[in-house]
């Protein structure tokens, strides 16, 4: 999911005293450069309150963020590359040069994470702001089935926005009535990418359109909107009728506002083409690559990533191919024996509310599996602690298959695994281990708590930007780790899921640069997918839709996954006898999250510690 996952003290030595207590170096030995990040962490978090609240930084100085929303109108793109040009000056401007191994890495992320920012500020719609490339979030349609505040904000609302006490109440309703402003600044803006000719695929419309009218038909009192506010300040015994103001913004500003987007959209939807890439878009090609670099941090070119996912996918082939014979399946292709398993009935849940529970059920099951192995992996104290939820049924027709909200960095709110359960057909026993390893343990949800757990070792700024092929990377990276660990050694349906999700990871290196590169038609890739993992087509085809609405995202899995495996391949062969797993995945988690470039550099300083001691 791409809504925004990470984003007054104006120093080194005041951000260290609000996350006093971890143990472990200052965030930042320079002291100029602590002043710098966390002015720009600031200022980041007060343009994007959301992301404040997310961070669970939505108190003290900074209390006034919980009733406000971020500015989604035209001016506030215009203020955001305003500030983002100054972010840079100020960047370019800094002795870098002095700083110490550890701080240049920090600034040097930094300063990776602005370039892209500045990189795309020719690309005049969409969602291309300085903010959005730092989070990794950029993406050609303001609205679409997965992106937007009518999805966002109910949600956001709802598993985020703390209700404690009268104030938090009253915060929630501002933000009703920002959301209503957020809805008409959004639906400006696709009228105006719309005359200029950008439009979103009509199967990308029709699913949104969809979403909208269902949660425009509701009435008020039934909305999550309403219904989350009064249940959860009922449940804390806090006095006072939210019931009425809630239902009244509802009917007076949040449903016209639904109106007009949904009349927007439909306007749209009349010009719109079933044409799936991006590469029809002004500057298309231009855009794609940009788009590539957010997603992958690298240079590499679409053909370098669609030639990568077609040999790491011919090599996993190769491994699931005797895998399935050892099982006795030997007729048919790779892909068309594991589509066969998909439909097993041994290892489907009933697509019945009973059948859900069981499948949530064995994914806690599978965690604690997982945590078990964590200290065969990582020397880190985290305590990584991971709730499992079902995707709302509100959004769950435009949402991602399975996904992560990190931690707040609090305390307050855990890390919240959600995997998508409209149809549990889209979910076979034998691929939720795999699943798991990647969502909660060792993957986003560890990853995601050094954060959490470890303030006083690494800087806001970190919490604030976020860089997919690193997420991602270390996420899939982490179900290998599960592997190698021996997680399937009694379960080889299991282990056929590891190898199968891997398979999916290399395939969409190809239907994504087959889409925006290549030109396919979306009925094209999501065949290609089908073919090539085995996987159901309806969830085929929602990674595919999600691969047209967010573009190049898909491709930081693979790219990052190999990247972390080439460097723990560099540093087995530097250290020989003193290499130690755990230290190596250690040094990379300890980056707190960086460009893969700047990572190579990370684990190289390892070595030479490593090699030195």
């Amino acid at each position: 999911m791409h809504a925004t996952r990470r984003e007054v003290l104006a120093g080194a030595v005041a951000v260290g005293a609000l996350f006093a207590g971890s143990a472990g170096a200052a965030p930042v030995a320079d002291a100029r450069l602590g002043a710098l990040l966390s002015a720009m962490a600031d200022q980041i978090l007060s343009a994007a309150p959301e992301q404040a609240t997310s961070l669970g930084l939505d108190t003290g100085a900074r209390a006034g963020l919980r009733a406000r929303l971020s500015d989604r109108s035209i001016p506030g793109s215009y203020a955001d590359k305003v500030e983002g040009r100054a972010r840079l000056r100020r960047l370019e401007a800094f002795p870098a040069a002095a700083l110490n191994d550890d701080d240049r890495i920090r600034y040097d992320a930094v300063r990776f994470a602005v370039e892209l920012g500045r990189d795309g500020e020719g690309f005049h719609f969409g969602e291309n702001s300085y903010l959005a490339a730092m989070g990794g979030g950029a993406v050609p349609y303001v609205v679409s089935q997965q992106n937007g505040a009518y999805s966002g904000i109910p949600e956001f609302l709802n598993s985020q926005h703390p209700i404690g006490t009268r104030a938090d109440c009253d915060a929630y309703i501002a933000r009703m009535n920002a959301y209503a402003r957020q809805l008409d600044q959004e639906t400006e803006r696709v009228r105006r990418d719309a005359n200029a000719g950008v439009i979103a695929p009509d199967f990308i419309l029709d699913n949104a359109i969809g979403q909208i009218t269902a949660a425009r038909a509701q009435a008020a009192a039934e909305t999550t909107l309403v219904q989350s506010l009064v249940t959860r300040a009922q449940a804390k015994g806090i006095d006072g009728d939210f019931a009425t103001p809630a239902q009244r913004i509802v009917t007076s500003k949040v449903q016209p506002a639904l109106d007009r987007q949904l009349a927007a959209l439909k306007a749209a939807r009349a010009r719109a083409t079933s044409d799936a890439g991006v590469w029809k878009l002004p500057e298309g090609e231009g855009y794609y690559r940009w788009l590539l670099k957010i997603g992958t941090t690298t240079g590499m070119t679409p053909d370098d990533i669609h030639r990568m996912g077609l040999n790491q996918g011919a090599a996993i082939d190769a491994e699931m191919d005797a895998l399935l014979k050892s099982q006795g399946l030997t007729q048919g292709s790779v892909g068309e024996r594991t589509s066969a398993l998909t439909k097993d009935p041994r290892f489907t849940y009933p697509n019945t509310d009973e059948g859900r529970t069981q499948l949530l059920a064995y994914v806690t099951g599978r965690i604690a599996a997982l945590r078990a192995l964590a200290p065969q992996l990582s020397r880190l104290p985290l305590k990584a602690d991971v709730e499992v939820r079902r995707v709302p049924v509100d959004i769950q027709d435009g949402a991602a298959l399975g996904y992560m909200n990190f931690a707040s960095l609090d305390g307050a709110r855990p890390a919240i695994y959600y995997i998508n359960l409209k149809d549990t057909g889209l979910w076979p026993r034998w691929t939720i281990p795999s699943l798991s390893a990647h969502e909660a343990i060792p993957g986003h949800a560890w990853q995601g708590a050094y954060l959490a757990e470890n303030h006083a070792e690494v800087p806001l700024i970190a919490s604030v930007m976020g860089f997919n092929a690193f997420i991602e990377g270390w996420a899939l990276y982490a179900e290998q780790l599960a592997d190698e660990f021996g997680l399937y050694g009694e379960d080889p349906f299991g282990r056929l899921g590891y190898l199968q999700a891997q398979r999916f990871r290399a395939a969409r290196l190809v239907v994504d640069t087959g889409l925006h590169h290549k030109r396919w038609t979306r009925e094209k890739a999501i065949q290609t997918l089908v073919e090539m993992t085995g996987r159901a087509e309806g969830a085929a085809r929602s990674e595919i839709d999600r691969y047209c609405a967010s573009p190049g995202q898909a491709c930081g899995y693979k790219v990052g996954h190999t990247e972390i495996v080439r460097l723990r391949e560099m540093a087995r062969t530097a250290l020989g006898s003193r290499f130690d797993l755990r230290d190596f995945d250690d040094a990379v988690v300890r980056t707190g999250g960086v460009p893969l470039t700047v990572l190579e550099t990370a684990i190289k300083g390892y070595i030479a510690r490593t090699g030195a001691a």
